[in-house]
């Protein structure tokens, strides 16, 4: 029985750890599509979306029935309570990959000048670092790839006002611009929110991995 618990506990996190590199290829999609204004990109976006949504059912109903079958407690109780909301913050990174990626072709005609956009590949690459060492934390149980993420989500924080200062002050110089812009500032918001996703995993890894709660942001 134990035995077979484990192995079970182990599959689960392997599914997270697959639906989080779902979710993590949609986000560096739509960023990379963003930058080479490759519109046919997007029409992938659509199956990876129902994809996600299955895998999200999926381990939601796997963490119920371990619960139910197994009455684990302790540090195996915590595996599939983070489990369990880890799928619900990746399927929200893949559905702001997909929500970048609708954008794409409305940014394909670039302005001469275009400010708005200069912070946010370095957003994007802050972001996709959190993720990413949020994903390792949980396959590890490793902390320490996580123990830089408060400063880092500062950071896109600080970028993401950037992108919004930038935008507003386009928008004054040229309203024609006025629907670009929005589109920059709408793009920066769903990158700011994938970067708050990364702190919340975090912190549920932590929990995961120690039993102490501690809020990130």
């Amino acid at each position: 029985m134990v035995k077979k618990f484990r192995a079970e506990l182990r599959s689960l996190k392997e599914d997270v750890r697959d639906m989080g590199d779902l979710a993590l290829d949609m986000l560096q999609r739509a960023v990379k599509a963003l930058e080479t204004g490759d519109v046919s990109a997007v029409e992938s976006f659509d199956r990876d979306k129902k994809r996600l949504a299955d895998q999200d059912h999926e381990i939601e109903q796997d963490c119920l029935r371990l619960i139910a079958l197994y009455q684990p407690v302790a540090k195996d109780l915590r595996t599939i309570a983070t489990a369990l909301k880890m799928n619900t913050y990746l399927y929200r990174i893949g559905r702001y990959g997909k929500d970048i990626a609708i954008l794409v072709p409305d940014l394909a005609d670039v302005p001469e000048s275009s400010d708005c956009l200069d912070s946010i590949p370095v957003m994007a690459d802050l972001v996709i670092g959190m993720v990413t060492d949020a994903l390792t934390a949980f396959e590890r149980e490793d902390l320490s790839v996580i123990d830089d993420i408060l400063p880092r989500e500062e950071e896109v924080d600080a970028l993401r006002y950037d992108v919004l200062r930038e935008s507003l002050a386009s928008m004054v110089d040229d309203p024609r611009r006025i629907t670009w812009c929005t589109d920059c500032i709408m793009i920066a918001r769903y990158l700011e929110r994938c970067g708050d996703h990364a702190c919340k995993i975090a912190e549920k890894v932590r929990y995961m991995v120690t039993g102490d709660r501690v809020e990130i942001r």
